[in-house]
């Protein structure tokens, strides 16, 4: 083995590894610290550092948290938040387009702008549930996270929802959706 270069700095000399170095180290720790078994493949690259293995805890949450799951009940929550917020903004700009042709007591408008609290709020829970489960879905099936799973997500999503309303109505949905769900993760990967 070839002695380590040094670096004279002024004061002190710093040696400086070479990929020879950083492969010896990796024999050292396959083999002498750690269990062979453990990290019989255990590669580091030049210029990385050594990764401890997670613990059964570690694994578990990472687990959940990446589960299709947890990823549409997350998406359930934040789309209910997001159309709550969207209907209190339309109530608050035309409060009287449900109400009747009498004056508007305070009453009156609270009760509208929770209607459309509750009402905008479950349909985008709705949707950002159903694209969450789907790409989730769709992605751990292709084993790949590309531009198309959303694409083919937003395809199957805005179908269903345009089904309700005839064949023509779910395929103009499938398009519409497919291209505004490759529009939007396109731009959250390039920007």
């Amino acid at each position: 083995m070839a002695a380590p270069m040094s670096k004279d700095t002024g004061t002190d000399k710093i040696p400086v590894l070479t990929p020879n170095d950083v492969q010896n180290f990796s024999f050292i720790v396959d083999n002498v610290i750690g269990e062979k078994k453990k990290h019989r493949n255990f590669f580091m690259p030049f210029g990385t550092a050594p990764q401890m293995p997670k613990s059964k805890e570690e694994v578990f949450i990472t687990a959940f948290f990446e589960s299709c799951s947890f990823r549409a009940s997350a998406s359930c929550v934040a789309g209910f938040a997001l159309g709550g917020a969207f209907g209190l903004f339309t109530a608050g700009i035309d409060p009287m387009s449900t109400m009747t042709t009498e004056t508007p007591t305070t009453r009156m408008v609270l009760k509208e702008m929770k209607s459309r609290f509750f009402s905008y709020g479950k349909n985008f829970a709705l949707v950002g549930c159903m694209f969450a489960g789907t790409e989730c879905c769709l992605e751990s099936y292709r084993g790949k996270t590309e531009l198309i799973n959303g694409t083919i997500s937003g395809g199957i999503v805005g179908g269903v929802l345009g089904l309700r309303a005839g064949l023509k109505a779910g395929m103009l949905g499938a398009a519409g959706f497919a291209v505004f769900s490759t529009a939007i993760d396109y731009y959250m990967r390039h920007h």
